[in-house]
């Protein structure tokens, strides 16, 4: 049946991009996994943080399967921002662990349900979703979060993919090689 394939599918991807976004976290010091590196701060442990809440709301309370430990909620103004930062208080190991609880909270529940159960969704303009819409937004907003740590890790210390032993083959020179050619064609375009 395709609501079964397609929910595995979506659901075997959701699982390899969490994964892929935590490998960015690994070797790298305290410092750097938490140092802001755009303008608005976006860090690769904010980045674990946030989606632990979205994901266990997404998850759990839009389907009335509340994530059972306590997170900021989605009406509180005041919660707006701190779930993108880790706090000096805040330990790598916690923000991981609690972002695994909520990923396995999460993967219960979409075992648990139909592709087509209904949810609630009250800030979306178009509150009453399925799983299959939760599913493909979460699957978006992970990726989303994931291509940025993808950027992050590789301004912090060149490292690339998706996971360890998928990391780059070609090594310094061709990358700066590359890099040049691509600096060369964009100054020659102007």
């Amino acid at each position: 049946m395709i609501d079964e394939f397609a929910k595995d599918y979506l659901h075997r991807d959701l699982r390899v991009t969490r994964e892929a976004l935590l490998w960015k976290l690994d070797g790298l010091s305290e410092y750097d996994v938490r140092r802001p590196m755009t303008l608005t701060g976006t860090n690769l442990l904010g980045l674990v943080k946030h989606l632990s809440l979205w994901q266990s709301k997404y998850f759990g309370e839009v389907f009335d399967r509340p994530f059972p430990e306590p997170l900021p909620r989605w009406d509180d103004p005041a919660a707006d921002g701190p779930d993108m930062w880790a706090t000096e208080h805040e330990t790598r190991a916690e923000i991981v662990e609690r972002y695994r609880r909520v990923c396995d909270h999460a993967d219960a529940t979409i075992e648990a349900l139909a592709i087509d159960a209904p949810g609630h969704v009250p800030w979306w303009p178009r509150p009453d979703v399925k799983l299959f819409n939760i599913m493909v937004h979460s699957l978006a907003e992970t990726s989303r979060h994931a291509g940025h740590a993808d950027i992050l890790r590789e301004q912090i210390d060149g490292a690339t993919g998706t996971r360890a032993e998928r990391e780059d083959a070609h090594g310094a020179q061709f990358w700066a090689d590359r890099r040049a050619e691509i600096e060369r064609a964009a100054k020659a375009a102007t």
